[in-house]
C-alpha cells in the first residue's frame, strides 16, 4: 500500500494498481463440479496432471506462465536463429552483466539446465551442498552429481507464523557445524536461494548474504545463488531493510549477486519469459568447463538450447522486472489475498512471501496424518470447490531419504498458491480468497489420500492418489 498525505495532511492509504493495460485476453473454461470431479478422478488426484483446459483459474506455478509484455513480443521479431552467435545471445550478455554483475554467461533451456551444469562441474561424490531449504530440482542434481544436500537455513523457517521479516536467512552456526564435520575441502559451494520457495517465498537480507560471503571466503568456499527470484528478494531488501529505503532495485540486486561467485537462473519466474534461464559465472575456469558442457547437454554456447528471440525476451525482460513499479504491484497481488485470507483466520505461511500464498495444511487440516498427505488432498479440495489449480508442497515434494527409503518429513506442510506475474485480476483474486475461506469452512469433511503411483525422480510432478474412504 501506498501512504500519501490528505487534504488536513492526515497519511491515508492508497491502492496499488497494475502499471499496465489489456490489449488482449485469453478466454477460459468454467467446469461444473461433476467435469471437476471426473477430471480430479482422472487425474489421480493430482493438481500437475489435470488439463489446462480443465482449469478455471491456475495458479499451479510462476514458472512460465507470465503475461510477457508488448516490448517482449516485439522482440521476438528480432530474433536472429543463427545457430553460433546470435545477436540475442549478446544482448543477453550485456543485460545479465548490467543487473546482476557476472562476468560470464552460458544460456540454458530454464533452470534446471543451469543446476545440472553447475553440479557436474563442482560437485564430486561424496561431497555435501549447505543450503538455505532444499529446493526439489536443485536438490535432486547434487544428490545425481554425488553429493549430499544439508540444510542450514534459519530455525524460523520452519515456522509458519513466525513474523521475521527474513526467514530466508543462512544461520551461519550451521554452516560453521558442517565445515567442523567435513572439513571445506568437502563443500563445494554453498548454495543460497534469493527468495526461498520452499519456505513461501521468504527473502534473505543483504546483512546475511554479507555475512555468508565473509564466512565462505575465510573457508575458500564458493557461493552459488539461486537468482530466480532475486529481483523479488531485492523488493523485500528495500521495503524492509534498514539503509535500502532509497536504493534503486537494481543498485540492490547488483549488491547481492556481489555477494556470490555465480548464479542459477530461471528465467521462467522473475524475467517474465515463457522458457529459457541460464548460469552466470565469474570465474573463468568454471565458464570455460561450463560452456563446454551446455553443448554436450542443451546446444551450443551462444543459444543453450533456446531461439534467438527467447533470448531476446529474457533480456528485455530482465529491464521490466527490475523495475519498482511492475514489483510493487506483483508482491501487492499476493499480499491483497493474504489480507483477506487472514480476516477469515485461514492459516498460512507469514510473512507474505514474495510469488506465492502457502496454506498450512497442516493447521488446516488437523485431522489428517502427514502419511495422509494433507496437503495434496488440500490442493485436490481447492479445485474441486472452484477449478481453481495450486501445489502440493510437503511430504510428496520433498520425497524420499536415499539411503533409508523413508519419506521425509518436512516441518512445513503447504499447499502453494503461485501467481503468475501480469495475468490475472483482482477479481481473480476475489474468487480466489472466496473459495479458500469456503474450503476451510468445510476443511473436516476433507479426507486424508493413498499414494497409489510413485515415479523415482520428483514424484510430486507425476505421483497418482486416491481417496481414503
Amino acid at each position: 500500500m501506498n501512504t500519501s498525505s490528505g487534504t488536513a495532511g492526515t497519511p491515508t492509504k492508497r491502492s496499488w494498481a497494475e502499471p499496465f493495460k489489456i490489449k488482449m485476453v485469453e478466454l477460459l473454461k468454467v467446469t461444473t463440479l461433476e467435469e471437476r470431479k471426473a477430471a480430479l478422478k482422472e487425474a489421480g488426484y493430482n493438481t500437475f496432471l489435470l488439463k489446462s483446459d480443465d482449469v478455471y483459474i491456475d495458479l499451479l506455478t510462476d514458472s512460465g506462465t507470465n503475461a510477457m509484455s508488448d516490448v517482449q513480443w516485439a522482440g521476438l521479431m528480432l530474433g536472429d536463429e543463427a545457430y553460433a552467435g546470435s545477436r540475442n545471445y549478446y544482448n543477453l550478455e550485456d543485460n545479465v552483466r548490467k543487473f546482476y554483475g557476472y562476468k560470464y554467461l552460458v544460456p540454458t533451456h530454464q533452470g534446471r539446465g543451469a543446476e545440472h551444469i553447475i553440479s557436474q562441474i563442482l560437485i564430486k561424490p561424496g561431497d555435501f551442498v549447505p543450503g538455505n531449504m532444499y529446493f526439489t530440482t536443485t536438490r535432486l542434481h547434487q544428490e545425481l552429481a554425488g553429493g549430499s544436500f544439508v540444510d542450514v537455513i534459519c530455525d524460523e523457517a520452519h515456522d509458519a507464523n513466525n513474523l521475521n521479516p527474513f526467514k530466508g536467512n543462512v544461520d551461519l552456526k550451521k554452516v560453521e557445524a558442517l565445515i567442523a564435520k567435513v572439513g571445506a575441502k568437502k563443500i563445494p559451494y554453498l548454495s543460497v536461494a534469493v527468495t526461498v520457495n520452499m519456505a513461501g517465498g521468504q527473502p534473505v537480507s543483504m546483512e546475511n548474504l554479507r555475512d555468508v560471503r565473509a564466512l565462505c571466503k575465510k573457508h575458500g568456499i564458493r557461493v552459488i545463488m539461486d537468482a530466480t527470484r532475486a529481483m523479488e528478494n531485492a523488493y523485500f531488501i528495500k521495503i524492509r531493510e534498514k539503509g535500502f529505503a532509497d536504493k534503486t532495485i537494481p543498485e540492490i540486486l547488483l549488491e547481492m549477486c556481489s555477494y556470490s561467485d555465480g548464479c542459477t537462473m530461471s528465467g521462467k519466474k522473475d524475467l517474465l519469459v515463457n522458457i529459457g534461464g541460464f548460469l552466470a559465472i565469474n570465474e573463468w575456469e568454471v565458464f570455460e568447463e561450463a560452456r563446454n558442457l551446455v553443448v554436450v547437454y542443451e546446444g551450443l554456447h551462444t543459444y543453450g538450447g533456446l531461439a534467438g528471440r527467447d533470448m531476446e525476451a529474457m533480456s528485455r525482460g530482465i529491464v521490466e522486472a527490475a523495475n519498482y513499479d511492475h514489483l510493487r504491484a506483483r508482491i501487492g497481488q499476493v499480499e491483497y489475498v493474504g489480507e483477506g485470507l487472514a480476516k477469515a483466520d485461514v492459516p498460512f505461511v507469514l510473512p507474505v512471501g514474495g510469488h506465492a500464498i502457502f496454506l498450512d495444511a497442516k493447521k488446516f487440516l488437523p485431522h489428517l496424518k502427514q502419511t495422509q498427505f494433507p496437503a495434496q488432498a488440500l490442493a485436490a479440495e481447492l479445485y474441486l470447490e472452484s477449478g481453481i489449480r495450486a501445489m502440493e508442497r510437503g511430504i510428496v515434494s520433498a520425497g524420499r531419504n536415499k539411503e533409508t527409503g523413508d519419506h521425509y518429513y518436512p516441518a512445513l506442510e503447504l499447499v502453494r498458491l503461485t501467481f503468475p506475474r501480469r495475468v490475472y485480476t483482482q477479481a481473480h483474486c476475489d474468487v480466489l480468497i472466496e473459495s479458500v475461506i469456503e474450503v476451510y469452512r468445510n476443511r473436516n469433511k476433507i479426507k486424508g489420500l493413498n499414494m497409489i503411483y510413485e515415479p523415482k525422480y520428483l514424484r510430486f510432478f507425476q505421483a497418482r492418489f486416491e481417496p481414503i474412504v
